[in-house]
């Protein structure tokens, strides 16, 4: 199991675990400091998420995440570059942005939405809890899909409930795929 709140650097404690289950991790763990500090700096989110501010930057001048007309960023772009890190261990860059595209459409324009970032971060991190959680559960599409369709609020029907399932069952396996990678790079390096 994961020792940080995915896409972070925040320790994964039971008070945090318990949150994400309730499905408000981004709520309780990330909009206190957001609100605290009326957004954070790049300095700060770059020791929030453990990535370089240059890669950030570099991000939002490919259109990956909302441009930033302030020194401090919002909500909106910490939970879509949460989303971005969660994924990047297992999948290409350009892929995630395609993937993110699929269920939000531009990244600049919340019109077209089927979730908002900070909900799909909630879902994802609510989601991989409850697998790591279910010792027997034999982690493959088939399931994940099942537990994608479980995870997904009765607000969502028809063709938008298909792309939210697929897009979350996709981000599922990647988490796990990279979770499962890294398990192998510390069993490699206990090599003699």
């Amino acid at each position: 199991m994961a020792d940080h709140v995915p896409g972070t650097e925040l320790p994964l404690t039971d008070w945090a675990k318990e949150r994400i289950k309730e499905g408000q991790a981004f709520d309780s763990l990330i909009t206190p400091i957001l609100s605290a500090t009326g957004g954070v700096t790049l300095s700060q989110l770059s020791r929030f998420t453990g990535l370089e501010g240059t890669t950030i930057q570099n991000w939002i001048k490919r259109g990956w995440v909302p441009q930033n007309s302030t020194k401090k960023y919002t909500e909106r772009h910490v939970a879509r570059i949460l989303l971005i890190n969660v994924l990047r261990q297992a999948m290409k860059l350009e892929d995630i942005v395609k993937l993110m595209h699929y269920i939000n459409g531009e990244v600049e324009d919340e019109s077209d939405d089927i979730l908002h970032d900070k909900d799909l971060f909630d879902l994802l991190c609510s989601s991989v809890i409850k697998i790591e959680e279910n010792d027997k559960l034999r982690i493959n599409a088939k399931n994940v899909m099942m537990i994608s369709e479980q995870m997904i609020g009765s607000e969502f029907e028809g063709e938008v409930r298909k792309k939210l399932r697929s897009c979350l069952s996709i981000m599922l396996l990647a988490y796990r795929s990279s979770v499962l990678k890294n398990e192998a790079y510390m069993l490699y390096n206990t090599l003699e």
